[in-house]
């Protein structure tokens, strides 16, 4: 069993900052790219950034120069922080990993249940 559990999420006024954080638990053998994704009502989920376990990371257009996304391979952690925030970055925020599990073949993609991150304006 792999659970992912996200933290971090609040209420924040346009400008201010969070700091997103999801760990992975269970019977983990490897983990390989690691990622922050969102959704917002009404619209579908949409790729917020990406680290692979090297620390190559991707960011949306939408939040380069804003948000950063790091990891900490010792604990399966992975971060992001927001800084600079929108109203347009409120959203659930779902953490994502491909990773291989003890005793089986083949990496799984698999969700964290999501953490609510509002912007006031």
């Amino acid at each position: 069993q792999v659970q992912l559990v996200e933290s971090g999420g609040g209420l924040v006024q346009a400008g201010g900052s969070l700091r997103l954080s999801c760990a992975a638990s269970g019977s983990i053998f490897s983990i390989n790219a690691m990622g922050w994704y969102r959704q917002a009502p009404g619209k579908q989920r949409e790729l917020v950034a990406t680290i692979t376990s090297g620390g190559s990371t991707n960011y949306a257009d939408s939040v380069k120069g804003r948000f950063t996304i790091s990891r900490d391979n010792a604990i399966n952690t992975v971060y992001l922080q927001m800084n600079s925030l929108k109203p347009g970055d409120t959203a659930v925020y779902y953490c994502n990993a491909y990773l291989l599990i003890r005793g089986t073949v083949g990496t799984q993609g698999y969700w964290g249940r999501g953490t609510q991150v509002t912007v006031s304006s």
